[in-house]
């Protein structure tokens, strides 16, 4: 035997309140979305008639508040109010003998009315049809789930009277001056006009706006200036640029404002959004391809999918062929810009130079664009590729943030000019020079490659300083770290040390297991022994530095092994790497011993 679904109104108007709608107020835009499909539907019977949406709040003194919403769209018959008002998820915008369908009405489920038991235990809804000898029929829904239907004689043009009283602890809903706002809020852009009267007031127009892309302008230089005053008055910042927005794909219309200030990547992209002229969200995600958060857009769609909700977008096909017709406007922006007013972009990208270079990195002929405008950090200065390429074909990066911090100052002495490639999408702009400028070369650059090009020392030198490298390598043998002595620049830097990606992995399994109980130290071991290639780091001592020559012409054994302890300490520093236990003990022992040392020379020398 088959049973039917038992629903319990209750449990769907808690599910609607806290779960699917983001605030109670929406149940305005609920009824302002009912009144305009209603008026759609009658246009497409009388393509003459003029809409009109009545908001009023009559206040009789001491009577509970409540709020009347009426329109002259094309009202209800008796068996449609038992089909569509009394059936949750039924919607009477499939209307065969009209020819409308989903694409010509805002709402779409069939639940919106059910929104206002959020803020009314009863709705009441007056509605006549327009279909010939139709008669005025009343319902009345109550939120236990049960309703009455009855005809009456009550003399009314076509359209529908939709009546709320006030639930208690709802009445900031029902302020005059709050539903004025949510009226502007959520219908500024509605092609109907939408009047509200409170008390006995003179009804006031509250959507009387007419965005930039609905207006014909005849001069560029005044179309920028509205776009841009509206942007201005709609999001309160005075943006750099702003970019129309048109894609016959979501049938898409509106603006995108180029922000001020720079974005993070992490930030939410978001933006404000209507559907048939309706807000949908001030929050909307998705809309744009992920590397254009240089902007911030407000649109209007009229082909583009709604969720249940109506305040974000269904992800589909259409929803991303939308995103791609919208990207590939932004994109022709910046080309035309390019080609244009070079001075705007110039200011464009040392903002939002991320976004560019998102851009660049996934777009071959954008890249070819634009590569050379762009900035990288190096260590001489930030240089765009066509600074950087003035004097050379070469392009030298660290492809870690260590890397370069360890070798920048040796590089700049050497006049190497190293770019940082550790930033987001650095590294791929770099790689991707090579595929489309085959003449580039590119020379990846850290401590150990660096160390390739220091001056080796004569033979008479190498037989100096013999002694003193099997000496240092003999103290630094449990660091897993081989000495050897170099000439570089800078003088003053005494060491300089190396390590391959294998012994900073291992350094990083030693300075874990640190922290770590028997357990995982076993495992971290194993990782270890799994380890390829060369895992020894390497101090090299410049033959340059005063010090160094010093030290290595010292005859105190004591003395030579602290200064070698406190150089390759500092050495590990320099080049900002961690420092284990071990490795900070060895520090404290040799400044200790130093310091006693020297101490012991004074004071032997006083006495």
């Amino acid at each position: 035997m088959d049973y039917k679904f038992q629903v319990n109104l209750g449990g769907i108007i808690d599910l609607l309140s806290n779960h699917i709608y983001s605030s109670p107020q929406v149940f305005v835009r609920e009824l302002l979305q009912n009144a305009v499909d209603a008026i759609t539907a009658r246009n497409l019977a009388e393509p003459s008639h003029r809409g009109e949406i009545g908001i009023r709040l009559p206040a009789p003194p001491g009577a509970q508040p409540r709020l009347l919403f009426t329109d002259n769209g094309t009202g209800l018959t008796e068996d449609e109010i038992h089909q569509f008002l009394a059936t949750i998820g039924q919607t009477s915008k499939r209307d065969a003998e009209t020819g409308a369908g989903r694409r010509d009405f805002i709402g779409q489920f069939g639940i919106g009315l059910l929104s206002c038991f959020v803020v009314s235990e009863e709705i009441s809804v007056l509605t006549r049809s327009t279909k010939p000898g139709s008669r005025a029929v009343e319902w009345r829904g109550r939120a236990d789930g049960t309703y009455t239907v009855r005809v009456t004689d009550h003399e009314m043009e076509p359209g529908t009277a939709v009546r709320l009283l006030c639930k208690e602890g709802s009445e900031q809903y029902f302020d005059a001056e709050e539903v004025r706002r949510l009226a502007h809020h959520y219908g500024s852009l509605l092609p109907y006009p939408v009047r509200l009267a409170a008390g006995g007031d003179v009804p006031v127009l509250v959507n009387d706006e007419e965005p930039p892309w609905q207006q014909t302008f005849t001069d560029s230089r005044l179309e920028r200036e509205s776009y841009l005053e509206y942007g201005r008055n709609l999001f309160g910042t005075d943006f750099l640029d702003t970019v129309p927005l048109r894609s016959s794909i979501g049938d898409v219309r509106g603006a995108a404002f180029v922000l001020p200030h720079p974005m993070s990547l992490s930030a939410r992209k978001t933006h404000r959004v209507y559907l048939k002229n309706m807000l949908l969200s001030e929050d909307a995600e998705g809309l744009l391809p992920d590397w254009a958060f240089f902007v911030k857009c407000v649109v209007n769609a009229n082909d583009l999918r709604p969720t249940a909700s109506r305040e974000s977008f269904y992800e589909d096909e259409s929803l991303s062929s939308t995103r791609d017709a919208l990207g590939r406007t932004l994109r022709n922006y910046l080309v035309e810009l390019a080609e244009e007013d070079p001075r705007r972009l110039k200011q464009i990208i040392e903002l939002h130079y991320l976004s560019i270079k998102a851009l660049a990195a996934e777009d071959d002929d954008f890249f070819r664009l634009f590569v050379n405008w762009l900035p990288f950090e190096t260590n001489m200065g930030t240089k765009t590729l066509t600074e950087y390429r003035r004097d050379t074909d070469t392009v030298m990066f660290a492809p870690g943030r260590d890397q370069f911090r360890q070798i920048a100052r040796v590089a700049a002495s050497q006049g190497l000019c190293v770019i940082n490639a550790a930033y987001t999408y650095d590294a791929d702009l770099i790689f991707k020079l090579r595929e489309v400028f085959p003449n580039v070369r590119l020379e990846l650059v850290d401590g150990k490659t660096l160390s390739y090009s220091f001056e080796r020392l004569t033979a008479d030198e190498e037989e100096e300083v013999g002694g003193f490298v099997r000496f240092a390598e003999r103290v630094l043998a449990e660091f897993n770290c081989a000495v050897e002595v170099r000439k570089f620049t800078p003088g003053d830097l005494p060491a300089l040390y190396t390590s391959s990606e294998e012994a900073d992995f291992r350094r990083s399994i030693e300075t874990t297991k640190e922290v770590t109980d028997s357990f995982w130290s076993s495992l971290l071991d194993r990782l270890g022994e799994s380890a390829d290639g060369d895992s020894e780091g390497r101090l090299c001592f410049n033959y340059r530095n005063p010090l160094v020559h010093k030290v290595a012409r010292v005859g105190d054994d004591t003395l030579q092994r602290l200064a070698v302890q406190v150089l390759y300490v500092q050495a590990l520093m320099l080049g900002h790497r961690p420092l284990s236990a071990k490795e900070m003990r060895l520090l404290n022992e040799g400044l200790s011993g130093l310091l006693e040392w020297g101490a012991d020379i004074v004071i032997g020398g006083v006495m």
